[in-house]
């Protein structure tokens, strides 16, 4: 194989070089993630960069013959679906370059791929909207200019030859990035991103000149033997606290107009793509100002924003041998989240075409606005797996283990989508899904029960075994305004919203142990409704221990307050008490002033880390 790439490099092996050289920077995720300080330090370059070439292994693994021109099409096409953070998007578009400088050629010369990692070197530094030397743009520079000079020096050489000189070139440049960049100067490191692009080019090397391939490595097995760099300069630290992306698609995108309107929103913009797709990497503060720009220009899909504060802050805490996850349909104060470093999987809501990221893109009082206003009754949807896998594959990179908290199985699919990611994650056993039998508000004091474990430093068995205790005893009630919004949605046939409204009735509806939530009984309307149903959760409530209350509402703080002073007057046990807005999970068939009370005996932490014992 090694004589045969001398002159020529066909399909088939730059398929075989491509493989190799992403399997060495799969190897390497754990470096990268560890040295990454810019442009921010939330140690994911690794990570991102090991998701980003992983779409395309199915491609490059395919028997049939590869046309080199289509493959690189192919490649191209997945790299931009696949993309994910600034280094993933850079190096999806410097591919971009090279399929369109290659879109009718069936093998490279020298020559010609030089000519196309040139025009991908271009591509991806005009992709940024403020790029910066010290980058992975200097080394794509330093690798496609040391090429192209060869090329012209000796048109003979041979590709083993060019590859080797160009992988030094490359080596060099990476060694200056910190004369260029002085916050990788002060942190002591080369930049992670022009790293990553390094090992592509060292693991294609390997095959082009030896005949051999980097075999795909264990890459999600965490090693914590070294921590990431803990560095905090002006200049890494992005003031905008979500990593957003999207897709656009269209017959004609106007790319100019689109980073125009972008600019201005945030900081760290990459837009990377063609006039068909184009894929939008920013840092923003609000989201949904980002997916509203993006709609303007074609059709949307693939919106995700990571909360690159929580990211930062969680890979810095050492004390903790696991993460926790939940997804949105969890209601959790966000002091809770804050504090505990809880991280979080948006659900998905439709309001007829408009689609947003539940408590991402959109508020809870937003929320509620529009499920008032609008005549398309929303539709909620759990998350995608890719959007749980690539949390987990994150998480996984950095803790022992990492503990996924879910909305019951019974009413959604989330949970079985967060099995089937923890599946494919490729961090066997070491990312447990659990199912909370519970939502809204229960299925938030699950996870942040399992939170407080991982701040007290206990592992994951002991934690696992005490939310499993903790389940079947958590319950939720919910005390329904308007069935209207029931009705729409297709949860209660219209027929009982005209008994319930001519019997002036409320409908109350429970979780129960096996986490269904149904009809638990109606209470008399009236303005002492908010007290029956403080009786009715006192006859509910544990006598023999004390107990956390929490009470959601949907836009009816007033009713809320009146709920605690009634339900404190009828339940002395009640040690801790909170009061929350209730999320759409449980909202969009509530609708507007929908009460909700969770009810869970206390757990001591310190019985529980002594049961361990």
């Amino acid at each position: 194989m090694a004589d045969r790439i001398s002159k020529y490099l066909d399909g088939d092996s730059l398929a075989v070089a491509l493989t190799s050289g992403i399997h060495r920077v799969m190897s390497e995720q754990e470096l990268l993630n560890r040295i990454n300080v810019f442009p921010v330090a939330d140690s994911d370059t690794g990570t991102n960069l090991s998701l980003s070439l992983s779409a395309v292994l199915g491609i490059l693994s395919r028997p049939d013959e590869k046309h080199l021109g289509t493959m690189l099409a192919a490649v191209a096409d997945a790299l931009l679906d696949g993309a994910r953070g600034n280094s993933g998007a850079i190096v999806a578009q410097f591919f971009q370059g090279m399929s369109d400088s290659a879109e009718e050629i069936t093998r490279f010369t020298t020559y010609t791929f030089g000519k196309a990692v040139s025009t991908g070197s271009v591509y991806a530094h005009d992709a940024l909207s403020k790029p910066r030397e010290g980058t992975i743009l200097s080394v794509i520079a330093a690798f496609s200019d040391s090429i192209v000079h060869q090329v012209s020096d000796a048109p003979d050489t041979t590709f083993p030859d060019v590859m080797r000189n160009a992988l030094g070139n490359a080596e060099e440049a990476l060694e200056n990035t910190p004369n260029q960049l002085d916050v990788l100067k002060k942190a002591g490191v080369v930049d992670a991103g022009a790293k990553g692009f390094v090992e592509l080019v060292a693991g294609m090397c390997t095959h082009i000149c030896d005949g051999s391939v980097v075999p795909l490595p264990d890459v999600f097995a965490h090693d914590d033997s070294e921590p990431p760099i803990d560095f905090a300069e002006a200049d890494n630290e992005s003031q905008f606290r979500f990593c957003t992306e999207c897709l656009v698609t269209a017959d004609d995108i106007d790319r100019r107009k689109l980073r125009e309107a972008l600019s201005e929103l945030g900081d760290s913009l990459v837009l990377a793509g063609t006039k068909r797709k184009a894929k939008i990497h920013i840092h923003v503060d609000q989201p949904d100002a980002v997916f509203e720009i993006a709609r303007r220009f074609g059709a949307l899909s693939a919106e995700k924003a990571d909360d690159t504060h929580r990211q930062q802050h969680s890979t810095h805490v050492t004390t903790r041998r696991f993460a926790v996850i939940t997804d949105s349909a969890a209601d959790i104060d966000d002091e809770a989240m804050e504090r505990l470093d809880i991280h979080m999987v948006p659900c998905r809501i439709q309001f007829g075409n408009r689609g947003y990221l539940d408590k991402v893109s959109i508020t809870i009082d937003e929320f509620y606005a529009e499920l008032e206003s609008n005549p398309k009754h929303p539709t909620t949807s759990q998350p995608a797996p890719g959007d749980f896998r690539r949390q987990f594959q994150f998480l996984a990179s950095h803790f022992d283990d990492v503990l996924s908290i879910n909305l019951t199985g019974a009413v959604s699919g989330t949970f079985e989508a967060a099995r089937l990611a923890a599946e494919r994650a490729g961090a066997a056993g070491r990312i447990h899904v659990i199912d909370s039998k519970n939502a809204s508000m229960g299925q938030g004091q699950l996870a942040v029960l399992a939170a407080e474990c991982a701040n007290r430093g206990m592992d994951i068995d002991t934690t696992i075994s005490a939310v499993n205790q903790q389940i079947p005893r958590t319950r939720s009630f919910a005390l329904l305004h308007d069935l209207r919004y029931a009705v729409r949605g297709g949860r209660v046939p219209s027929w009982v919203k005209t008994v319930a409204d001519l019997l002036r009735l409320k409908p109350v509806i429970a979780t129960k142990p096996d986490g269904a939530i149904s009809l638990a009984g109606f209470l008399f309307a009236g303005r002492e409704r908010v007290d029956r149903f403080a009786r009715f959760i006192a006859r509910r409530a544990p006598d023999d221990q004390a107990i956390r209350v929490a009470i959601g509402h949907a836009i009816c703080e007033t009713d809320a307050k009146m709920l605690e002073s009634s339900i404190r007057s009828k339940i002395p046990a009640i040690k801790e008490l909170s009061i929350d807005g209730l999320g759409p999970a449980l909202g969009a068939h509530g609708g507007p002033g929908t009460l909700l009370v969770t009810i869970s005996p206390i757990v001591s932490l310190d019985d529980i880390a002594g049961g361990a014992d």
